[in-house]
């Protein structure tokens, strides 16, 4: 049953139920990207858990976000359960049907349940970021500003301070920029440094900030050739949504633009599942939904498929929905005119089968069946059949936290991105300035403060008198050499500031020079 270069996905039924033919997957098909839609509790994630295994036998990396922690069983080896055995028996796949764990990477974005992960402010872009704190459209323009500074002054936008520090500093310079960039208002610094706090409550701390991920190590494979599956703990997470959603986002953007041009490979070098992905796309700007649509459209020649799993077709754009041509349908629900109308939806992106009409097949399918279309030879579609989805080999639910443990310990990421760091970046850097300027604030006060002294001296002299009586007044030699004294400590004042202003700089240069070419 099991064919080179095939994903086996399950297998159809005719009308009479009686068994058809296997349906698969194309492997060379497969960065063509796909859909898994249906209601909660008709088998998704299962669909989602078997297509991850049979991506990791073919040697393809995938990574997936776990919402229910279900996904985590893909790390142990399942059970002979009764309704399993009976499934795989109903469909032929006794003699190939074993069980087995996969080799599994569990990630968290707060480092609970696996693997921190993080990127910096500067990688994730001031459009991503106004979409995360739902920044207005002249806000945006502020942020936009505010990176740009930051690049034309060679300053890194890490973490959240490092933003905090810069947009603080935006402020106090608001008319000196607003002449050369465009108007900053002050009370619009002050609404993003107030969003920036909500994004910390959420949790965005400790996304932001280094080391930074690196997407080769979700392209990993194992020592006998099995993609390693990527698993990220999304629970906690999904009480932030639109973290959640920007995420995901980022790492596709960063996957578009870190991978070289591959064309039509034989198989994937990445498979990602976008698990809820009508989080993506609500409330989106339409700005934010063509970058959507673009990336898609292009990062199938990067070798990368992506795979958006939801409860409803209509979830997804037109012109994303469009690019994706494996279908993997569980049942919907037709009791509302809207769900009525995502059924129409469903039913009509099919290729028809004379057999039966999908529409009604739709709201009909059981617990681990669904309409099955996969892309064939030239890239069409293949007529839809209804499909008993093949059973998992890996366990079904979550495994318990001594095994994640387990697992956490023995990733060949161990200890990479465990321990955070901090460099210097923006934050130092106008730490130091503010530090200089007050220094230099300071000096120029007691300057002052000295030839107000010096007035009042030659003041005195001029009257020819001091304060016990004496005639003071200076003779001519001794006025020129105060003169002459003057004059060379003004010189070596002027000199010496000189030099500490330019080796500072050279130093500010060279730091953030290396620090780039490490960034």
């Amino acid at each position: 049953m099991l064919e080179e270069g095939q994903l086996y996905v399950g297998t159809s039924r005719k009308p009479d139920d009686t068994i058809n033919k296997a349906e698969y997957l194309a492997l060379k098909l497969a960065n063509r990207h796909g859909l898994i839609t249906g209601a909660t509790g008709t088998g998704k994630t299962v669909s989602l858990q078997i297509l991850a295994e049979g991506f990791s036998n073919a040697g393809v990396p995938v990574f997936a976000a776990d919402i229910k922690g279900d996904l985590s069983g893909l790390a142990q080896a399942g059970a002979g359960k009764d309704f399993l055995i009976k499934r795989a028996e109903e469909i032929g796949f006794t003699d190939e049907y074993e069980f087995n764990a996969f080799p599994t990477v569990f990630w968290d974005l707060f480092g609970d349940q696996g693997h921190p992960i993080r990127t910096t402010v500067s990688e994730m872009g001031p459009l991503l970021l106004a979409r995360l704190m739902s920044l207005t459209d002249v806000q945006e323009g502020v942020l936009n500003i505010a990176f740009k500074i930051a690049d034309d002054e060679g300053m890194l936008i890490l973490d959240l301070k490092d933003l905090q520090a810069l947009l603080a500093d935006l402020s106090e310079r608001s008319k000196e920029i607003s002449g050369k960039y465009g108007n900053v208002s002050k009370s619009s610094v002050g609404a993003i440094q107030r969003q920036l706090l909500v994004l910390e409550q959420q949790g965005g701390e400790a996304f932001f900030g280094e080391p930074a991920l690196d997407i080769r190590d979700l392209m990993r494979t194992d020592r006998d050739g099995r993609g390693i599956i990527n698993v990220l703990a999304a629970d906690r997470l999904m009480m932030a949504p639109r973290l959640y959603a920007t995420f995901l986002l980022w790492l596709l953007s960063e996957l578009f633009e870190e991978l070289p041009e591959v064309g039509n490979p034989d198989k994937p070098h990445l498979v990602f599942f976008f698990d809820e992905a009508h989080l993506l796309f609500d409330e989106a700007p339409r700005i934010l939904i063509d970058k959507v649509e673009q990336v898609v459209k292009l990062i199938r020649s990067k070798g990368v498929g992506v795979y958006f799993v939801t409860q409803n077709p209509l979830d997804v754009p037109d012109g994303v929905l469009a690019q994706l041509g494996n279908r993997v349908q569980h049942a919907l629900r037709a009791y509302t005119p809207r769900e009525q109308k995502a059924v129409k939806v469903a039913a009509s992106t099919f290729r028809p089968n004379p057999d039966f009409d999908a529409f009604e097949i739709i709201t009909q399918l059981g617990v681990g069946e669904a309409l099955v279309s996969t892309l064939q030879k030239k890239g069409v579609p293949s007529v839809v059949q209804r499909t008993l989805i093949r059973p998992p080999s890996s366990r079904l639910g979550p495994i318990t936290d001594a095994e994640r443990k387990k697992a956490i310990k023995a990733s060949p990421v161990f200890g990479q991105y465990d321990k955070a760091v901090d460099r210097e970046s923006a934050f130092e850097i106008l730490a130091q300035r503010a530090k200089e300027k007050a220094k230099a604030e300071e000096r120029q006060r007691k300057r002052e403060d000295r030839e107000r002294e010096e007035g009042k001296r030659m003041k005195r002299s001029r009257t020819g008198y001091n304060d016990y009586g004496r005639d003071d007044r200076p003779t001519r030699s001794s006025r020129r050499r105060s003169t002459s004294r003057r004059r060379s400590s003004s010189r070596n004042d002027s000199f010496f500031t000189s030099i500490a202003k330019q080796v500072g700089r050279e130093l500010v240069r060279g730091l953030l020079g290396s620090l780039k070419k490490g960034f």
